[in-house]
């Protein structure tokens, strides 16, 4: 018999929900069972009921009317919002993967902490620079002895910088510079985020810097390709631009990230990184809940 696929609801119906939305229809282990705005003529919506999926303007309180629509929800709101969000859908018993920087749930970065993170009833996917920086800040805290500052510059096109990522700005600073810190293990962090407005518009591409006295370059490179690989599992356009290397005191990792195209344009990396992420996160969720499922049935037996 085929184990039921996760249901999984959108709230946001934006540019990342509907990019989540359609990469939740191709996945072998969601359901998508509800996409959630409140604006029921947004392309969004329109792309939604196109798929077959059905939808609600009622915003959370979809979720208070229909409380058996779903398991998980995906927050593809504002920062805010999803802080007032996760109040309610707590209460609802959902598992909830916030999109946004609210810096609420678990942080959960797919490559590094993902077995861990499913635990958690709220998970935060940090950031867009988050995801694709912290593997990186997180090796080299595994590879190096004294890590004294890492710093993150991440170069996103002005045009995949929509008005929520525009309006958390600050709570994207907060939210990186933490994951950085944390998981790194770095006494200080730094993270600054460029919207460039260059025509044609550039793919995202992130640089870790990190001050390290005496630097293991051999184990460092090693463990970037491996990671890189990991990554590339899940963010198909997830590239290392050129070696690690040591200059001026200090470790120097660049990445830059193609989208897959679902419904954003490719040089949205910046975007569909998390987005990936995120299905990443819920695929295992699904995969966990199957696993949970056996086992009582083979007890049961």
């Amino acid at each position: 018999m085929t184990a039921r696929k996760l249901r999984v609801a959108i709230l946001g119906s934006g540019n990342i929900g509907t990019d989540l939305l359609i990469k939740s229809v191709r996945s072998p282990l969601l359901e998508p069972t509800l996409f959630v705005g409140r604006n029921l003529s947004s392309p969004g919506m329109a792309k939604a009921m196109a798929l077959g999926v059905p939808i609600s303007d009622r915003s959370v309180q979809a979720f208070v009317e229909q409380p058996d629509v779903c398991d998980l929800v995906f927050d593809a709101t504002s920062a805010r919002d999803a802080v007032q969000h996760w109040a309610i859908l707590k209460k609802l018993g959902k598992t909830v993967i916030d999109m946004t920087p609210a810096n609420v749930g678990e942080l959960c970065v797919p490559a590094v902490n993902l077995a861990d993170a499913i635990r958690h009833q709220n998970l935060n996917m940090v950031t867009c620079g988050g995801q694709a920086s912290v593997p990186l800040a997180w090796l080299i805290g595994q590879t190096q002895k004294d890590v004294d500052y890492v710093e993150v510059v991440s170069s996103i096109a002005s045009r995949s910088a929509g008005p929520a990522t525009r309006a958390n700005l600050d709570e994207y600073i907060d939210t990186t510079e933490n994951a950085i810190i944390r998981f790194s293990g770095a006494r200080r962090g730094k993270a600054i985020l460029i919207l460039n407005p260059a025509q044609p518009c550039v793919n995202m591409q992130t640089t870790v810097f990190a001050r390290v006295a005496n630097p293991d370059m051999d184990a460092l490179r090693v463990a970037v390709h491996d990671m890189v690989t990991r990554i590339q599992s899940y963010v198909p356009g997830y590239e290392l631009v050129a070696e690690p290397m040591y200059e001026n005191g200090r470790i120097v990792i660049m990445v830059r990230v193609q989208g897959l195209g679902d419904y954003l344009p490719t040089f949205a990396g910046n975007l569909d990184i998390i987005n990936c992420a995120a299905i990443a996160a819920a695929e295992e969720f699904a995969k966990a809940r199957a696993a949970n499922r056996k086992g009582a049935a083979i007890e049961a037996a």
